[in-house]
């Protein structure tokens, strides 16, 4: 069983905006918005399996024994007592299993914001695995808070859980990204290079980049940068640098009241028509219907 520690306190940021003018993967983690659904606990005794419930992303944490992801080829992988395991397109036909004796987990489902940048949902690779001797004891403590909250039956409990479920997803991406393992779009953020260009693409999102710049910024020919940036983002520097501004548009336009055409010309459009037909073309609908449209969302696991 997981020792879970009497006390966690949670430091927050005294300078969030400086922060995120300095942390690359904050910039780019900013931009997946994640709602919580539920969460419970289970015990299974041997040779008992659970199905892994779909229709939503989910986060398994093994508080006891050891358990085996199954599908239908076969066994997929052993997750350990304190292992944190990611599904961030949905478990599809994979179940558990314990080993040799009981065993328990948490399982915490949630789905995607549908106006996340999808590319970077879609690069997630099926399963994230984060073993606890790499957590730095984080999971200890995040179960925690997950358990009291999941028997809490006082009004706003269901918030609670779902910002609680938003910061394990969030901080199992972080450190997955840091052990390097990383591929597609997070594994730019481990490239030096590639990382330099994005990170001024992320702070000048209204400047009009050509390639010539970037490659610059990266300390590489242009062929190369937009060779290795292709390779590592999943999509061409360009490409990237157009979908991150009008994710900062459409921030805008949930959040605030300014009119359409000048948030247009904040994120470096010359004009109201050449915005709305980019926004339409990667969201769906034009700029204008997207205040209404957020009100009721549908849901979106990658």
């Amino acid at each position: 069983m997981i020792d879970l520690p009497e006390n966690l306190t949670i430091y927050p940021d005294t300078n969030v905006r400086e922060a995120l003018s300095t942390d690359l993967l904050s910039h780019v983690l900013a931009q997946i918005r994640l709602t919580g659904d539920k969460l419970y606990s289970r015990t299974l005794q041997v040779r008992q399996a659970a199905e892994l419930e779909a229709g939503t992303a989910q986060v398994v944490i093994v508080t006891q024994g050891a358990l085996t992801l199954e599908g239908d080829q076969g066994t997929q992988l052993v997750l350990e007592t304190g292992g944190l395991l990611l599904l961030p397109h949905g478990p599809a036909d994979l179940r558990l299993v314990p080993d040799n004796a009981p065993a328990a987990f948490v399982a915490c489902h949630f789905w995607f914001d549908p106006d996340s940048l999808r590319g970077m949902l879609l690069a997630l690779p099926p399963w994230i695995y984060i073993r606890r001797s790499e957590a730095a004891g984080w999971i200890e403590g995040i179960i925690q808070f997950l358990m009291i909250e999941a028997d809490d039956l006082q009004p706003g409990a269901a918030l609670m859980i779902s910002r609680l479920i938003d910061l394990v997803v969030i901080r199992t991406l972080r450190t997955w990204v840091q052990q390097g393992q990383t591929a597609g779009w997070l594994g730019g953020l481990v490239d030096t290079r590639v990382a330099r260009a994005v990170k001024a693409i992320h702070e000048r999102p209204s400047q009009r980049w050509r390639i010539k710049d970037l490659a610059e910024i990266a300390g590489m020919s242009k062929s190369s940068f937009c060779d290795r940036f292709t390779r590592l983002v999943g999509r061409s520097p360009l490409r990237y640098h157009n979908e991150w501004r009008l994710a900062l548009a459409r921030d805008l336009l949930v959040k605030g009241d300014m009119r359409v055409g000048q948030i247009g010309l904040n994120i470096g459009y010359e004009s109201e028509a050449a915005f709305s037909r980019a926004y339409k073309a990667l969201f769906g609908h034009p700029p204008h219907a997207e205040r209404r449209l957020r009100n009721g969302p549908q849901r979106s696991f990658g």
